[in-house]
């Protein structure tokens, strides 16, 4: 008796579990991702220089509050390139920059879905100012979005209470490893003018965390943005657990 007794129990407990699968939702599949693209010339202007704005963006019908963080931090790059407020929304500042921009003088935005892992939504944002000068000033950034946790994760989220510095000790022993495949490990000028710093721009892709760089952070305008990856075994004890690869 007492054995059919606990049989049922637990084939209610699977049931019961079985039951609530059913309503978590599933990390496993992507989130659908919609592009939008479009490119504006200067109104009234028919010249081969006219300025122009270039929006490549994203939307993501299943989830329209990520939309809002993405249009959010592209607005943030222009503010960076300008040094100015962040217009209220892409369209604003579309008019805003086409309204005073001069000849030559272009700005192109994008976001795109880097990539898409145990709940994660790794989005890359990108910026170029053509001021009409040798080069133009390209921005980066990412967002981390935690569909489990349904926010943008920081830093501070992503370690381990008081592991920032075990993290950023981390990412300079992987500086250390760019030079030295670089060949700059050799030049100390080079070593000198350029030293290791910290970014904002970190990414949990999946196969490695990703630190990135604006240019002229560590490296002349010439080398672009420099990419340091770090392995995730190196980050054991740094890392909040959950957010290895595999492990949510």
């Amino acid at each position: 008796m007492t054995l059919v007794k606990l049989t049922s129990v637990a084939v209610l407990a699977l049931a019961l579990g079985a039951c609530q699968s059913l309503f978590e939702p599933s990390y496993r599949a992507p989130l659908e991702v919609k592009r939008e693209a479009w490119e504006h010339v200067k109104p009234g202007c028919s010249q081969s220089d006219c300025p122009l704005v270039n929006i490549d963006t994203i939307h993501f019908p299943t989830l329209p509050k990520l939309d809002g963080i993405v249009e959010s931090r592209l607005l943030q790059l222009t503010e960076d390139n300008q040094r100015g407020t962040a217009p209220i929304s892409l369209k604003a500042y579309e008019d805003q920059y086409l309204a005073s921009a001069e000849k030559r003088n272009s700005s192109y935005l994008q976001a795109k879905v880097r990539e898409q892992h145990d709940g994660l939504v790794i989005i890359e944002l990108s910026s170029y100012l053509d001021s009409g000068g040798a080069h133009g000033m390209p921005g980066r950034g990412f967002i981390n979005y935690s569909r489990k946790q349904d926010k943008v994760l920081t830093l501070q989220d992503m370690l381990l209470p008081g592991k920032e510095a075990a993290f950023w000790q981390t990412a300079e022993q992987a500086h250390r490893a760019w030079l030295i495949s670089t060949g700059m490990d050799k030049d100390p000028e080079f070593v000198k003018t350029w030293p290791f710093r910290q970014t904002p721009h970190i990414a949990l892709t999946y196969g490695a965390v990703v630190v990135k760089y604006e240019v002229y952070a560590i490296a002349p305008y010439s080398m672009g943005h420099i990419e340091l990856k770090i392995p995730y075994p190196r980050l054991n004890a740094v890392l909040k657990p959950e957010l290895f690869p595999g492990r949510g």
